[in-house]
């Protein structure tokens, strides 16, 4: 791949690997015929999944342990040609092993008797209706119902084969294997009422189940952000085995920045029409967000430079005279904007006349890319598979019924146009809409909607009536200096290996110029490890060594007659086949880089390359073997595991300084190799510059004002924050605000950013983020010290997980801080836990429920 895989990203690619393969076996073992599917919000980046596993499919991959299928075949099915489009330019841009020309369009001239292995195949509905030229008539259901054979053989326009010809060949080729990926597959699979089970099958469902002689697609993949509607359909046809479905944690991609953090809904607070005011305010909303983007590809010196999208959703059947109003008012309030900036993605494909102007029309997938577009008028066709990360204001002309197109529109408009979160800056991680036929209470619907998870996408915040807050001039620098050397906590990865982690490490470190030869002196390090492992441990490695050499067996004597049997041991040399898969095993341990660098680091010692060629070779050969015999012994991967992390980790704090001065994008960088660990680590904050915050509430038809608070690090301009807090939390803050040198506070937030503090605990296995409630400052013998008070609810079943990881935190981080500290409610008085104290810590890791910790003797009065 191009890109490195999130960690949410490698663990979808390795279940759906672990499907796939399974899904080969059962079906040339057993003739088993298997589906699962893969869900993940909009803009989890499902595509990218998709190729990481392509890849593997085709060539293998060592990281996910994974052989090739050499007869693997993929059809990727969706209902729209312009989506396929836009995922084959996708599986370009992001694979490096997918070539373009196995990337196969089929067209109405497509005409072969069996898909060819090693290659995706791009088809859509209307390729397989009757019209179609691939089919033209020729129906299996209807040739499978004729009993007396009348023209058995005729086909479409003198064709050999039609297209279900293909797939079946395909199909009865026990040296392929037919792999069907359904995109956006919630879509196609009809309704599972009583009529629609008796009427004719969807073309999709005929695809999956078979149809007349063609016979089911042997592997079904579903992919989509909602695939209840495929899972069921699956479910009830009952001709496939349903293997585990693979599904992405929300909250991960979230924390992953490749989705927006905040969206920010605009409506009227009066009854009117207000179109011509809201689109003035959406065209300050693009012209504000151009220049913010310009400068910070300034700033950080970006060679991509974001240009801001808007975009007009307008009725299914609008009225141009109204669009060019609309039209006129934008170019009116940002006159710098060009007359030939604006286009639209009606369905019929014509240039379209609104008001005075001539609007062209342009493909969807080509929005992103033609960054001429700045104001795209749309109706809702564009609101499933489109990609347009740059769409940063929507004004919609839709009426408050219409709410779902608007739900799902916005899951076009959350992906972060760089593929990451801006550090501290909640302007450019915010995405605006502005809804003028919307009354409150349908908007509210839609923020529901969002907020409880819809097929759109779940940003970390929707936002009615909100304010900018930003950093506190009341504030000293000490504490802003204080609040980020504080450590937060990543999420461990499951999977993650220190040699990939290293070797990822040496890159950047070389490629910023902050360690030169970085590579090679990783691998040296690791050399010299394996080296001293072998030093150890001579005897074990010599043993391992012979059983990769020489392969040992049985043969079964069967006497006819007697009916006896027995069993003769043989032991034979072994081959270069089988040494290379012993090796091949090795490599996956050390990293295939690393074994291989270590290979020739022995045979060196034992030929000179140049000097004596031949006896360089037998040398590396020799050296494969001591790499296959390493691998066999159990303690090896450990060891190797914990001299990679070792080294990784003291790099990265030697460099730290380094590479806090780099931009944001090189930053980035070393964050995501920080978190490629099975432990959590740690990760300082960052310094918020802009943040939005929510001023009222709704509650049962009723406007509610939200307080606001001194002395907080972010504040409004007149010195302000706005927040709304429960008793408990207002208590905490009126009492913490009153102790001797309090200076300022600050609400974590609980959305995942490098603004908040995250500290990881555990829960069924499964790491997670507990962000605290509360970081108080204060001044103590001129020095500014940190304290966290968190308000700890306990009626939930995450209650005691959490107090754990916030003492394992506390145990292994107590220098950072002078307090911690965790308030909760027992009999109506609130109770305070110091977990700074070591009996405290001792008594939460052995307790069985997280109430009775509050009501113990270790527990005190807050």
């Amino acid at each position: 791949m191009k890109f490195t895989l999130k960690d949410y990203q490698r663990d979808a690619v390795r279940d759906s690997l672990n499907n796939l393969g399974k899904a080969r076996r059962l079906w040339h073992g057993e003739a088993d015929r298997t589906a699962f599917s893969l869900t993940a919000v909009t803009g989890a980046g499902k595509t990218v999944m998709a190729a990481a596993t392509f890849e593997a499919l085709f060539h293998g991959d060592d990281e996910f342990s994974f052989d090739a299928d050499p007869g693997a075949v993929v059809i990727w099915f969706s209902d729209d040609p312009s989506l396929n489009e836009q995922t084959r330019f996708r599986f370009i841009e992001v694979s490096d092993r997918i070539n373009y020309t196995d990337l196969v369009v089929v067209e109405n001239t497509f005409n072969r008797p069996k898909f060819q292995a090693g290659k995706i195949y791009f088809l859509n509905t209307q390729k397989l209706s009757k019209n179609s030229l691939l089919v033209r008539g020729h129906d299996p259901e209807e040739m499978a119902a004729k009993l007396d054979g009348t023209f058995p053989n005729m086909r479409p326009d003198l064709r050999a084969y039609t297209i279900w010809d293909t797939i079946q060949n395909t199909i009865e080729d026990p040296d392929l294997t037919l792999y069907l990926v359904l995109d956006e597959a919630h879509r196609g699979m009809g309704t599972q009422t009583a009529a629609s089970q008796n009427a004719k099958s969807t073309i999709v469902q005929r695809l999956i189940n078979g149809v007349g002689s063609v016979p089911g697609i042997p592997a079904v993949w579903g992919i989509s952000a909602t695939v209840e509607r495929f899972n069921k359909a699956i479910e009830s046809a009952g001709k496939h085995i349903k293997l585990p479905n693979v599904e992405v944690d929300a909250s991960k991609v979230q924390e992953s920045g490749l989705i927006k953090d905040t969206i920010l809904l605009d409506i009227p607070d009066n009854v009117g029409d207000f179109d011509t005011v809201l689109v003035r305010r959406a065209t300050d909303k693009l012209k504000e967000s151009t220049a913010a983007w310009a400068a910070y590809s300034k700033q950080q010196q970006e060679a991509h430079i974001v240009v801001p999208l808007m975009v007009l959703q307008v009725p299914n059947t609008p009225d141009p005279d109204e669009i060019g109003r609309a039209l006129d008012t934008i170019f009116e309030r940002y006159p710098e904007l060009p007359s030939a900036s604006v286009a639209h993605v009606f369905g019929d494909h014509t240039t379209q006349r609104f008001g005075n102007r001539d609007v062209p029309y342009i493909e969807p997938q080509r929005v992103e890319e033609s960054t001429w577009v700045r104001v795209l008028i749309a109706k809702d066709a564009i609101s499933t598979g489109w990609d347009c990360p740059r769409a940063e204001v929507m004004v919609s002309f839709r009426a408050a019924k219409d709410k779902t197109h608007i739900t799902q529109l916005l899951g076009r408009l959350v992906r972060s146009p760089l593929a990451r979160r801006i550090p501290g800056n909640d302007r450019l991680n915010a995405v605006d809409c502005l809804l003028p036929k919307f009354n409150r209470k349908a908007v509210e619907q839609v923020v529901d909607e969002l907020t409880t998870g819809s097929e759109a996408a779940t940003p970390g915040r929707v936002l009615i009536d909100y304010i900018e807050v930003v950093p506190n001039p009341a504030v000293s620098p000490a504490v802003w200096e204080a609040f980020e050397a504080l450590p937060s906590q990543t999420r461990p990865q499951r999977g993650a290996k220190p040699a990939v982690r290293l070797t990822a490490l040496a890159h950047e470190l070389a490629s910023d110029d902050i360690l030169p030869g970085a590579g090679r002196l990783a691998h040296a390090e690791m050399h010299a490890a394996l080296d001293k492992f072998q030093a150890d441990n001579a005897a074990k490695i010599k043993d391992k060594r012979q059983s990769v050499l020489v392969v040992d067996g049985k043969t079964v004597k069967a006497d006819m007659l007697g009916k006896g049997r027995s069993l003769e041991q043989f032991w034979e040399d072994a081959d270069v086949a089988v040494i290379d898969d012993a090796y091949r095993r090795a490599a996956r341990i050390f990293s295939p880089a690393i074994a291989h660098s270590y290979v020739d680091h022995l045979a060196s010692q034992e030929a000179d390359r140049d000097d004596d060629p031949e006896a360089f070779l037998e040398a590396i050969v020799e050296a494969r073997v001591t790499v296959a015999g390493l691998g066999l012994v159990m303690e090896a991967q450990a060891y190797f595991d914990a001299e990679a992390d070792k080294l990784a980790k003291a790099w990265l704090s030697k460099y730290r300084e380094q590479i806090k001065v780099l931009s944001d994008d090189r930053r980035e960088s070393y964050r995501q190799i920080i978190e490629m660990s099975t432990e959590p680590q740690d990760a300082g904050l960052l310094k918020p510059e802009a943040r939005y915050e929510a001023t009222k509430a709704n509650e049962n038809g009723k406007v509610r004002v939200f307080p606001v608070w001194d002395s907080h690090l972010l504040c409004d301009q007149a010195g302000k924050y706005p927040a709304d807090m429960n008793d408990w939390e207002c208590t905490v803050v009126e009492t913490e605000a009153a102790r001797p040198g309090f200076t300022s506070w600050y609400r974590n937030p609980q959305q995942p950013g490098q603004s908040s503090l995250g500290i990881a605990y555990q829960e069924a296995g499964q790491y997670k983020i507990l962000r605290p409630d509360f970081i108080f400052f204060a001044e103590q013998d001129g020095q500014v010290v940190a304290d966290i008070v968190d308000p700890h609810g306990l009626h939930l079943a995450d209650a005691l997980p959490k107090l754990q990881g916030l003492a394992m935190y506390a145990e292994n981080h107590a220098s950072a801080y002078r307090r911690i500290e965790s308030v909760a409610e027992v009999k109506g008085k609130l109770r305070v836990l110091d977990l700074t104290k070591a009996e405290v810590r001792k008594q939460i890791g052995a307790a069985a429920d997280a109430g009775s910790l509050f009501g113990d003797s270790i527990a005190e009065d807050y």
